[in-house]
């Protein structure tokens, strides 16, 4: 059986490279991937238990997600999962399916497994356990939704700019009655989405008002087409909506249909958040997407972070506007492909994170990158 030092011979570095590495410590991805590569050649398996006991960690990171039925949020939790692999951690995950209590549940259990750290997409508007959280000193990070009251760090998207240029979309096409189905008042997510939006149509002198915004408690596709139903029912139906969520953007296209209306020759529809088949249906659909992947990456290094006992500060992401055709767009044969968005997103400078206290880049780079 292979034993630390024969690792350290064939990579070509120290035990305490190698022990550095397997703790998610190397400031180095070329010494990083030379150890991972050795450790697979030679089946090498630490002893986890006694590694714990030695050093007080368990090499194992904690995720409760928030609905794990939601595109969205299945592929951030895969991309945590492949940064957390990526630097020597496994990675539990718990899925909340919107429940707080449900969400309490897995952080106690994840809690008693002495996981190093803990990333929460909290449900709802969080939950009593979080603060247990942060007074038991356990690392914590939050992930895409602020939690009121909560003292940790978090990373998420910045869609001021997305719904900026949506906005000055939908008015260049004539679109002047839109609306928008969003989470319950009071939910910090929705809350912001709608302020954004509202102010950004304001710049063009259109109005949002109260009977065409629209919320719904389960963030389903049910609830979409509940409010969407709402929506069509009135005297002067809006001739837009932005509905701040993928499946409930599924429930408002279910509703059009239903009424024998069509998308966008009767009403526009823009999701928040994109997913790799809206370039696929017909029409394919306007929407804004979210950098998930370099979103799941950044928090787990904000975690580690934090692990480290060095300080952590909450990351932005800027989101941003995908023109496709649901709005009524010419059709131009250009529509972005889901590869072809993966492309620009990596191209673009714009999706660099940018941390709040502005940490200088050779700062980042010094301690690596997932």
């Amino acid at each position: 059986m292979a034993k630390i030092k024969d690792v350290a011979e064939r990579a070509g570095v120290s035990v305490a490279t190698v022990s550095r590495v397997l703790n998610g410590r190397s400031p180095v991805a070329e010494t990083r991937e030379r150890v991972l590569a050795a450790v697979e050649e030679l089946g090498y398996r630490p002893n986890n238990v006694a590694r714990a006991l030695r050093t007080a960690r368990t090499g194992t990171l904690g995720l409760v997600i928030s609905d794990l039925t939601n595109p969205f949020f299945t592929e951030l939790a895969d991309a945590v999962e492949d940064a957390a692999r990526g630097l020597g951690y496994s990675l539990i995950i718990g899925n909340a399916a919107e429940r707080p209590g449900q969400q309490d549940d897995y952080i106690r259990t994840l809690l008693d497994r002495r996981i190093d750290g803990l990333l929460v997409s909290s449900a709802g508007t969080g939950s009593a356990m979080l603060g247990e959280v942060v007074a038991s000193g356990t690392p914590l990070v939050l992930l895409d939704r602020i939690v009121p009251g909560i003292d940790a760090p978090c990373v998420r998207a910045d869609g001021s700019a997305a719904l900026t240029a949506l906005a000055a979309h939908l008015a260049a096409l004539g679109r002047r009655r839109p609306a928008i189905i969003v989470a319950p008042a009071g939910t910090p997510t929705g809350d912001e989405r709608l302020e954004l939006f509202r102010r950004a149509l304001a710049a063009h002198g259109i109005a949002l008002p109260d009977e065409r915004v629209g919320s719904t408690p389960d963030l389903q596709h049910t609830g979409g087409r509940q409010v969407m139903r709402g929506f069509l029912d009135l005297p002067d139906p809006p001739d837009a909506v932005l509905a701040t969520d993928n499946l409930m953007a599924l429930g408002a296209m279910d509703e059009i249909r239903a009424r024998g209306l069509r998308v966008p020759d009767d009403m526009a529809l823009v999701v928040y958040d994109d997913v790799p088949w809206f370039a696929h249906i017909d029409p394919p659909l306007t929407a804004i997407a979210q950098p998930t992947r370099e979103l799941g990456r950044a928090a787990v290094r904000t975690l580690l972070e934090r692990i480290e006992g060095r300080p952590a500060d909450s990351v932005l992401l800027p989101a941003r506007l995908v023109i496709r055709r649901s709005c009524g767009e010419p059709a131009t044969g250009q529509e972005e492909s889901p590869a072809e968005e993966q492309q620009v997103a990596q191209q673009d400078t714009t999706w660099q994170e940018t941390r709040q206290d502005h940490t200088p880049q050779e700062s980042r780079q010094e301690r690596g990158s997932a």
